[in-house]
């Protein structure tokens, strides 16, 4: 019977992935004065366990580079081998082909052998650098591996070249204790723990087999059973059960749209219960409370499943910060915090590019040279620091660096270069944002790391994409720090449900700072233009009737609501005929069944299985005009 084994290249893949990540993380953190043993080892395990199932999946251009890699990494673990910072930054190198490598495999795209044998010899070349030094020679055993075994001293054979990348090496071993094996069970089973010397006396047969000594086998007795009754509870008590599975995110998504329906359904009994009445309308509602209850254990539960650790994003950002302050000549120390708060998967994805470009601006144009630091009295290295905390139904991402901070005439004189006109006496607030226009940039000179001012535009429309938003606060000589703020999860948004003629709309909770029925004397018309008088300044008010293009609203400010938002960009009224209530509803993308609808972010279903449209602020926000009347 043939097997298919194409059904086990998504878990390969996966694990690869994860090796490859452990090992780029574990080479970041390797002190090269004092290696610490066990990171070597866990490197050496990562880039042997890559070999081994890319060899038996017939991933050939993966396994010829991690054997290369393996062996410099088994010296490197045996104190043969001293490792320098070149080294590293020939395993990270390794690392990043193996990444590219691993992709087209993925992909089921061609290899690049040519940059693989280039990595090749790069690994080779060290080997043959360090044999040199050791003046060690081969002999006519190592002469005869054609290259598919692991080059070693004369008086030591290389077990895990013996398992021909199928098997974990064995660990070394003194002359008094057992020889302890790693995953004996190629990678199916659980190791077991390693069985005191005792036990394992015990447990070897002091007698040849009787196929070998004519004999019959020996009757079972206390002594013969014993160590074998000790070889199962070590193995019962050494089982560490996996608490995880790995279930494909199609599913998960499936899952959480069938919870919203879920939602939805209990909504509408609750409509329907509310109009009973007579015996059964208190058990009804007991049960509808129940009900609802259940639910929304039901829908945070499954929105679990999609919340992953930003450190999954987070941990690559050391690499960036190392690469680039090297290129750059400057010293930058990366601090991350909160890396256990928990985020969206979806937005993770969304998050990676506006964060490097941030990361990388910090580096880049926020710290200064070592010797600009030195002049003003800073310590030569830099700090950039990589923040996540959630705060109410909100995570707060910040960037912060200790560096230059921005330039407010500069950043100004650039914007009146651009032809934007800006208003010279406007706060510092509003100042920080010009740089988030199109093709602005601040750079004296254009490098292959910034100076085309393509990045921070890029940044904020990927940020609002996702319902966030981006704050900066600094201070010139003292540094920058960039807060983005993003909603928990993509699938599911608390809101405010408002009412314009007859028809329900979605406002974001998190965007309202509070609702009011104003008096005459708070609204003034400039053309045809309403401001609201609030909290000792204007707003600006958007008739939201006007903007869906609805007949039969309320139009008179005083008879209607206006709900006072923020967004990354204004502060504005919204007038509305009325407040439906608060509700957590499920989003519905109307791009994908319909189109694009200016000031909509999507729709969702109600109760009484009507169809509310969700706004979309951001949207609704460009289209505010700033006005300041002459007088109150």
């Amino acid at each position: 019977m043939s097997i298919d084994m194409e059904q086990f290249h998504g878990v390969f893949f996966d694990e690869s992935q994860e090796h490859l990540d452990e090992m780029e993380h574990q080479l970041m953190e390797l002190n090269l004065d004092e290696p610490d043993p066990e990171q070597l080892n866990s490197i050496f395990r990562a880039a042997h366990s890559i070999k081994g199932g890319s060899g038996i999946f017939g991933f050939d251009a993966l396994t010829g580079v991690t054997h290369v890699m393996e062996n410099l990494l088994d010296r490197a673990r045996q104190d043969t081998l001293e490792l320098t910072t070149p080294i590293v930054d020939l395993f990270l190198q390794t690392v990043d082909t193996l990444k590219t490598t691993l992709d087209c495999y993925r992909n089921k795209q061609d290899v690049d052998q040519a940059v693989l044998d280039q990595s090749i010899q790069k690994l080779e070349a060290v080997l043959t650098q360090e044999d040199s030094k050791s003046a060690v020679v081969p002999s006519s055993e190592d002469e005869q591996g054609f290259g598919f075994f692991d080059d070693e001293d004369d008086t030591q054979q290389s077990e895990e070249d013996d398992g021909f990348g199928f098997f974990e090496p064995l660990a070394e071993a003194e002359a008094s204790s057992p020889v302890t094996v790693e995953e004996e069970g190629f990678g199916f089973f659980e190791p077991i723990e390693s069985i005191n010397s005792n036990a394992n006396a015990d447990a070897l047969p002091t007698t040849p087999p009787a196929s070998s000594q004519g004999q019959s086998k020996p009757p079972a007795t206390a002594d013969n059973i014993k160590p074998i009754s000790k070889v199962k509870a070590a193995a019962k008590t050494s089982s560490n059960e996996s608490t995880s599975i790995r279930v494909d995110t199609g599913k998960i998504d499936s899952l959480v749209n069938l919870v919203g329906e879920l939602v939805i359904t209990q909504s509408m009994l609750a409509m329907i219960g509310s109009e009973i009445h007579g015996e059964v309308e208190e058990k009804l509602q007991t049960a509808l409370t129940e009900l609802q209850r259940n639910t929304r254990e039901i829908q945070e539960s499954v929105m679990s499943m999609r919340m992953l650790p930003i450190s999954v994003t987070f941990n690559r950002f050391p690499r960036v910060v190392r690469d680039l302050s090297t290129k750059l000549g400057k010293k930058v120390d990366l601090q991350i915090e909160g890396g256990n708060t928990e985020i969206d998967k979806g937005l993770i994805e969304k998050m990676v590019d506006p964060l490097t470009h941030l990361v990388r601006n910090s580096v880049d144009h926020g710290i200064e040279t070592i010797e600009k630091r030195l002049e003003v009295g800073k310590p030569e290295e830099g700090t950039v620091i990589l923040r996540a905390q959630q705060k109410g139904s909100s995570i707060v991402i910040s960037i912060m660096d200790d560096g230059a901070g921005l330039n407010r005439q500069k950043i100004l004189d650039k914007a009146i270069e651009n032809g934007l006109m800006p208003d010279i006496n406007m706060p510092d607030e509003q100042v920080w944002k010009l740089i988030f226009e199109p093709g602005f940039s601040t750079a004296d000179e254009v490098t292959d790391v910034s100076g085309r001012g393509v990045g921070m535009d890029v940044v904020r429309r990927n940020i609002e994409a996702i319902g966030g938003r981006i704050d900066i606060e600094s201070n010139q000589g003292f540094g920058s720090e960039f807060h983005i703020h993003l909603p928990l999860t993509l699938a599911i948004v608390d809101g405010m449900c408002v009412e314009v003629s007859d028809q329900v709309f979605v406002v974001p909770l998190v965007n309202i700072i509070e609702s009011i029925q104003p008096a005459a004397d708070q609204i003034k018309m400039i053309s045809n233009d309403k401001l609201l008088w609030i909290r000792e300044q204007y707003w600006p008010v958007i008739d939201l009737y006007k903007t869906m293009e609805l007949d039969n609203a309320i139009t008179d400010p005083t008879k209607g609501i206006i709900v006072l938002i923020e967004s990354s960009k204004k502060r504005f009224g919204l007038l509305v005929d009325g407040l439906v209530g608060q509700q957590q509803v499920v989003i519905k993308s109307l791009e994908q069944h319909y189109k694009r609808v200016a000031g909509v972010a999507g729709a969702t279903i109600m109760g009484d299985g009507g169809v509310a449209l969700i706004l979309d602020v951001e949207s609704l926000a460009a289209n505010v005009k700033t006005l300041t009347p002459e007088a109150k």
